[in-house]
């Protein structure tokens, strides 16, 4: 009967079970620290898979990635140039100036086209609020003799004009003024009171799919 004892039985699973939990654990801290060692562990294939089918910069460490000089056009105002980061506005790049009526989109606008024309550059006037004021631009130092203006009739006429311009590539600033004011055709023609829903959101997005 001793023999057959229930704690003799088991002592003995017991001396059993615990090296499968011990290595359970050992286990699990072999992982951890596996990765501790290398996070990148496990993904490797993937990111070796990505660079051969897409190029070696396709994805990399952030801290990889080589700093980029970005040349940019001053605005005029040492303060603003400080606070864009880059010493102005990026060359390059399509930029929005918003705000309310009357807050300074214009002016800040003929302050880059100067600044640029100071550095040798050519610069373009889209008037499409037909607005401009050449007394005011040359006050602000624009040399108005040298800007390029078109005052166009609606939207699309507008936008085609600084398609071309741009892909002219020798144009350094582009000024458009404003967004507002580019009616699509069919509205300019249509009735009064006719629907002509979302049609001046869908040429923007056309034209600046096109111009980036």
């Amino acid at each position: 009967m001793e023999g057959v004892d229930g704690g003799d039985v088991d002592s003995s699973v017991e001396e059993t079970k615990a090296p499968a939990s011990n290595k359970k654990e050992s286990k699990r801290e072999d992982w951890t620290n596996e990765k501790r060692k290398d996070p990148t562990a496990g993904i490797s294939d993937a990111l070796d898979a990505i660079r051969m089918k897409f190029g070696d910069d396709a994805i990399m460490k952030l801290g990889d990635k080589p700093k980029v000089n970005i040349n940019a056009i001053p605005t005029g105002s040492i303060g603003l140039d400080a606070a864009l980061g880059v010493g102005g506005m990026p060359r390059g790049r399509i930029i929005e100036i918003f705000g309310p009526e009357s807050s300074g989109k214009t002016t800040l606008s003929l302050h880059v086209v100067a600044e640029a024309q100071k550095l040798g550059g050519i610069c373009a006037y889209i008037d499409a609020e037909h607005a401009m004021d050449p007394d005011y631009a040359k006050r602000i130092g624009v040399k108005t003799d040298e800007l390029l203006i078109s005052q166009p009739d609606t939207g699309e006429q507008a936008l085609e004009i600084v398609e071309s311009l741009v892909r002219s590539g020798k144009m350094d600033v582009i000024v458009i003024d404003s967004v507002a004011a580019l009616t699509p055709k069919d509205e300019i023609e249509g009735d009064m009171g006719a629907h002509h829903v979302g049609k001046q959101a869908r040429l923007m997005s056309q034209a600046l799919r096109k111009l980036t």
